[in-house]
């Protein structure tokens, strides 16, 4: 089964704890501090496997978490940094912040890796507390958790020329003549419920990689059909071939469906609706009226696009127009393949200058944030040098600066997330 679409959550791993220890040896009447540090948690990457080609495996496992590190421990051991976790991905996979829509990572290399999250860092025993004043620090710093995020996975197929165009008008015959590709092929529409590939030979120049799109009908670009599910793997197409049927059979006017697929193109994306387009009249060798072609002609001649007549059952004119396709895609630059994207983001946890709110509840001055819970984390309430190292920690980050500019006079509460103090300068 071909899956382009899926949904997943991902986490990071904890840091381990930093550890709280002192040495404890027959001769050493105080031995000092000497706990080791917590290991750093993994982290989350994805990587192209080459020999994977549907994202079909995400639809079974929706959870995925890197390795929690190790706890620090005595004698200065640290923990054990926790296992990266690395998720295969097909070539061609867009990865996606499922909650803003931001690309995180375009994975179009063969060999790829991208880091997502990174694992939190790992907390610092009490061994790095020790100054000359407090020699015997009783408190350790908490490992950071990890991040999770649920992401969106598209495949978007890498391919230099798309099929474009109605169901029926012969796109999937087209592939089958000029490609070892067998894509089915019956006078129904949608016979074609996937994308196709096929690589043309260089009998016609260099090789190059074609795709059938299926699906891409008037609404498409709103959902109808099979629609917006399949514009996707164009996006990434630097040439296509608009297959338009000029045989009078199908009920429809050519030069309509010409328009209607391109507006569908538009409503999808303005960027795609100015990709490279030749025209292919196919059916030519059951036309019913002269006139079908050259209205189209007509229309190619307006728009400034190359039009070809052929008949891919009877394999007429597909020489022509892929010795064609070959020459342009030499003046084609590769680098309008992607997506102008926002520069690539790693998603982790902030340092510990994070910013903190403080609001005024009651008559109680409330300190509350990321950067205040970690302060905490690292914090023995019970010791009175530990409670010293937290009275010097909310001064650097700025808190004291902040309370005294709010108008905080001695004897007032502050709150600290649960611990609550009385001010005093």
């Amino acid at each position: 089964m071909f899956v382009d679409y899926a949904k997943i959550t991902i986490k990071s791993g904890d840091g381990g704890n930093g550890a709280r220890s002192f040495r404890r040896e027959k001769y050493v009447a105080a031995g000092g501090p000497d706990g080791g540090d917590g290991g750093k948690g993994g982290d989350i990457i994805f990587r192209v496997d080459p020999d994977e080609n549907t994202l079909i495996n995400f639809r079974y496992n929706k959870k995925y978490k890197a390795e929690n590190g190790e706890n620090g421990r005595g004698s200065n051991c640290y923990g054990k940094s926790g296992k990266d976790l690395y998720i295969d991905v097909p070539i061609g996979t867009v990865v996606k912040d499922a909650k803003t829509g931001r690309v995180i990572a375009d994975l179009s290399k063969q060999g790829e890796e991208k880091i997502v999250l990174k694992g939190g860092r790992g907390g610092k025993g009490n061994s790095h507390f020790a100054t000359s004043t407090r020699q015997a620090p009783n408190f350790s710093q908490e490992g950071e958790s990890g991040t999770e995020l649920e992401v969106i996975l598209e495949l978007k197929l890498l391919a230099d020329v798309g099929l474009i165009g109605y169901p029926n008008v012969g796109k999937s015959t087209i592939l089958s003549m000029v490609t070892s590709a067998t894509p089915k092929i019956a006078d129904y529409e949608f016979t074609t419920i996937q994308p196709n590939l096929g690589v043309v030979k260089n009998e016609y120049g260099d090789s190059f990689v074609i795709a059938d799109i299926p699906g891409i009908i008037e609404g498409a670009s709103s959902g109808v059909g099979l629609g917006i599910q399949f514009l996707r793997h164009i996006e990434r197409t630097r040439l296509l071939l608009h297959v338009i049927d000029i045989s009078g059979f199908s009920g429809r006017d050519p030069v309509d469906d010409f328009y209607k697929i391109n507006e569908e193109l538009k409503k999808y994306s303005e960027k795609l609706s100015k990709r490279k387009q030749i025209i292919v009249a196919n059916k030519s060798d059951i036309m019913k009226d002269e006139n079908d072609y050259t209205r189209l002609e007509e229309l190619a001649k307006e728009n400034d696009m190359e039009i070809y007549k052929i008949s891919a059952a009877t394999n007429k004119g597909l020489n022509t127009l892929f010795n064609r396709v070959s020459e342009v895609l030499k003046d084609l630059p590769k680098e309008e393949l992607y997506e102008e994207e926002e520069s690539e983001k790693v998603y982790t946890l902030n340092n510990d200058k994070e910013d903190f709110t403080i609001s005024k509840k009651d008559g109680v001055y409330v300190v509350e944030g990321k950067a205040i819970e970690k302060l905490l984390k690292r914090v023995n309430m019970e010791d009175n040098e530990s409670l010293y190292y937290f009275q010097k920690s909310i001064k650097s980050l700025g808190v004291e600066e902040r309370l005294k500019a709010m108008g905080i006079k001695e004897g007032d509460t502050v709150k600290f997330i649960i611990w609550e103090f009385e001010w005093y300068d």
